[in-house]
């Protein structure tokens, strides 16, 4: 019997970080998908906010991705995917945070505006985004190893990577493609692509496109776009 219950939907970047997490730690579990634009009655019941992913385990009952993964990380130690170290350990949550608060929102506002002034203050910011984590992330803390933190993956890089994934929606739509400057994090993103978490949970170019197509001429009804526009 599985240990872990996620309730997940294959289209959803905050649903593939915590699925990443969970095959990367080797954690056996069940996947129910969800269908984010028919949802079940039941769901509901499941998730308060009525987002993926959620995960059930044991008696615990967990939603928003971020949540999930330290809950993960504290429940199945090994491998660990934050350091030990305080003061690491603070720096990863700050990256978590900037990837939650200031990364996604500018890559959904992009997608989403429909006005040519909007789309450049946020394809602006979201460029500085970019150059931000070229060299504080990988250039300062990496070193010359593969991974934002060092030679080992953590919840650093699998809480960035699914929009990275999903890159392909802006260089279509919005024609925003990653600074030449950015070598740095154009080598990590060859190395993610080559892991097996991501591998198991990845999908193609084709299926993005087509998803964010909804997204880029702003008729997206799901529950991110409608946070987004609020944001």
């Amino acid at each position: 019997m599985a240990q872990v219950k996620i309730y997940s939907a294959k289209v959803c970047p905050y649903a593939q970080r915590v699925r990443m997490v969970l095959l990367t730690k080797e954690i056996e579990f069940e996947s129910i998908e969800i269908d984010l634009h028919n949802k079940p009655d039941w769901f509901a019941e499941v998730s308060p906010y009525g987002k993926v992913p959620v995960i059930q385990h044991g008696e615990n009952r967990i939603w928003e991705s971020g949540i999930i993964n330290e809950y993960l990380e504290e429940v199945f130690p090994d491998p660990p995917l934050m350091p030990q170290n305080p003061g690491l350990k603070a720096i990863t949550r700050i990256w978590i945070d900037f990837a939650n608060t200031k990364f996604t929102p500018a890559f959904y506002k992009l997608l989403l505006s429909q006005d040519t002034q909007q789309q450049k203050t946020w394809r602006n910011e979201l460029h500085q985004h970019l150059l931000f984590i070229e060299n504080e992330g990988f250039r300062k803390l990496s070193g010359t190893d593969s991974y934002w933190l060092g030679d080992a993956i953590s919840l650093i890089d699998l809480s960035f990577y699914p929009w990275f994934e999903r890159w392909i929606a802006l260089e279509h739509y919005r024609g925003l493609t990653l600074p030449a400057e950015c070598t740095r994090l154009k080598a990590w993103l060859e190395i993610m692509r080559q892991h097996p978490a991501v591998q198991a949970t990845a999908q193609s170019p084709e299926f993005y496109l087509q998803d964010y197509a909804q997204y880029a001429n702003n008729q997206a009804s799901g529950t991110t776009a409608e946070e987004m526009r609020r944001y």
